[in-house]
């Protein structure tokens, strides 16, 4: 069924005729009062036509919708052209006369119709260019989070069947060790019954000897020698040999149930924390994307280039220095906002101070060679203290927000992702990394690769890359030790030639790693996938044994050195 002119969609690819009889031209012009397409010569002759030249003649995309032809249902013979705007229906001119419109308003329905058809274009367009495309993305992004959640909930499978195999093997090995103990036991006690019984067959063979000494002396003519005998010692029968009854040992089955081996495995939480919306563009802004302005392109332009545009300069320049008073050395930086800095030394003095040297705050903390602080997003520090993370708001109230039971937190980090907190821990000779929430809820533990082994010793400095990796720097594994944002192992990093004694880390908006050697007192810039680029900053550059970095706003390094309570930043981006 072929489509009336109002039903042909508006960004619809059709061509239009001219309705003068036997031209064939392109229409480019409509008369609103005989509602007939016209090429601009048939305009012209219509415009310029005593009949016709008062016609409302308009660009076609500006003409009004022809009203369809419909009969009244009172009066058959008559055309439905007007409305009752009182009654809101639609009549013929016969029904105006009726006693039930008498004194009514009316209105030209042709009117009323192009409005409302009007009206239903723009609707179409708002569906087409915003509601359905949008709709789309949503769908995009749930699929999306359909694959993360399959990836995420398989590396919950793998992390629970990696638990339970190192649970079973220290099962297998204490199992070992008891039946090695019990092979012990019975090898003792087995070797004192031997001994009775070695004892009991050397004192029958007495006795046997001792039978047959005294037959000797019952022959007759051994008169004397029995005489003798029965005053001899000899003839006393010694008592039978002690012995005793072995104590055998008893085996007392352990205590435990079935919650006491899901603790042992672990656990699933699901973080009580509201789903976010998905993000959607307001129509407005969908509007001016579909569409942009010149203006708007070239801005959006050089916006999305600025990171293109970032690269590794030629050369590392020195751009100014901070002397941080309060500290002995600088072992560790977290940079704040109004250009303020938490700097800490090797004896746990944190110290806040603004780029004039003037030391606002400074805090006694049980921290030392360690990225123990992090200032996030809100402008709070976030620190450590013994097994306790603090916080300390912008108005300097502090408040205890984490506590981490057994395990001794040594480096923080605050997500710019999302906000949330990555803290790399230690007890005994295992490390682990925990991340929290914004609100302090555990989300989760990063401890050991897929086969099970100890990814972390001594997670002394920590921080999160671009695309998600937590990196960190192990100081007992001479690694610098990086996971991907669902904690599998993606890569260790051991150093060029003489290896690496990595210490303070930080990345930049290149995803480039830059992390501190202790041994070539050097710091090294890696690409995100771990691969060395070069030494950044050597002794020629003006350090001598660099401990702490990080990148400011402006994709400046900052570096803290282990002999000076100076901070130097330096310009390594163009």
């Amino acid at each position: 069924m072929a489509l009336s002119e109002s039903q042909i969609p508006p960004d619809a690819q059709h061509y239009l005729v001219c309705g003068t009889e036997d031209c064939e031209r392109n229409c480019q012009f409509y008369c609103n009062d005989c509602h007939q397409p016209m090429c601009e010569q048939c305009r012209d002759e219509h415009q310029k036509s005593p009949e016709t030249k008062g016609h409302e003649v308009v660009p076609y995309k500006q003409r009004k919708r022809q009203l369809p032809m419909q009969k009244c249902k009172i009066h058959p013979t008559k055309e439905i052209v007007i409305l009752c705007e009182e009654c809101q229906i639609p009549l013929c001119y016969k029904c105006t006369t009726t006693k039930e419109h008498r004194g009514h308003v009316f209105t030209d329905l042709e009117m009323v119709f192009d409005e409302k058809v009007s009206l239903c274009q723009d609707e179409i367009a708002k569906i087409r260019n915003y509601f359905e495309p949008t709709s789309q993305d949503l769908k995009k992004g749930i699929a999306s989070d359909v694959k993360e959640i399959k990836k995420v909930m398989e590396c919950l499978r793998t992390s629970m069947k990696v638990e339970a195999e190192s649970v079973k093997k220290l099962v297998d090995a204490v199992t070992s060790d008891k039946i090695n103990q019990v092979d012990k036991i019975e090898q003792a006690l087995l070797q004192t019954l031997n001994g009775q019984n070695q004892n009991i067959d050397d004192y029958i063979n007495y006795l046997n000897d001792l039978i047959k000494t005294l037959y000797g002396y019952l022959s007759p003519s051994n008169i004397e020698q029995l005489t003798f005998a029965l005053n001899s010692e000899n003839l006393i029968i010694r008592p039978i040999p002690e012995t005793f009854k072995p104590v055998a040992p008893v085996f007392t089955p352990g205590q435990y149930s079935k919650e006491d081996i899901a603790k042992l495995l672990g656990r699933i939480t699901v973080p009580n924390i509201k789903p976010e919306n998905r993000k959607i563009k307001p129509m407005e802004t969908a509007s001016t994307q579909l569409k942009p302005t010149g203006k708007q392109r070239k801005q959006d332009k050089e916006k999305s280039n600025v990171k293109q545009t970032l690269s590794l300069s030629s050369s590392v320049t020195k751009v100014r220095e901070y002397t941080i008073s309060g500290v002995d050395g600088v072992f560790h930086i977290s940079l704040g906002k109004s250009g303020r800095l938490w700097v800490s030394d090797r004896i746990g003095s944190l110290v806040q101070t603004d780029l004039q040297g003037n030391q606002l705050q400074k805090i006694q903390t049980s921290g030392g060679k360690e990225g123990y602080h992090t200032v996030t997003q809100d402008g709070d520090l976030i620190y450590t203290n013994n097994k306790v993370i603090k916080r300390i708001t912008p108005d300097n109230t502090i408040t205890e927000f984490i506590k981490t039971g057994d395990w001794d937190p040594l480096s923080i980090h605050s997500s710019h992702i999302n906000g949330d907190l990555l803290v790399g821990m230690r007890k005994n000779i295992e490390g682990k990394v925990t991340r929290y929430n914004k609100t302090g809820t555990e989300i989760k533990n990063i401890q050991r690769d897929n086969k099970g082994k100890g990814l972390y010793n001594k997670p002394h400095y920590i921080t999160e890359n671009i695309n998600g990796d937590v990196c960190v720097s192990d100081y007992y594994k001479y690694a610098v030790v990086t996971v991907d944002k669902s904690g599998q192992h993606r890569f260790s990093y051991t150093g060029q030639g003489s290896g690496i004694l990595p210490f303070g880390l930080c990345t930049d908006v290149l995803g480039h790693i830059l992390v501190c050697d202790g041994i070539s007192e050097t710091v090294h810039l890696l690409d995100q996938d771990g691969q060395f680029l070069s030494l950044l900053l050597t002794p020629q550059h003006g350090i001598k044994y660099p401990r702490s970095v990080c990148v400011d706003d402006e994709n400046n390094l900052w570096v803290g050195q282990d002999n000076t309570n100076t901070v130097t930043v330096y310009k390594y981006l163009q």
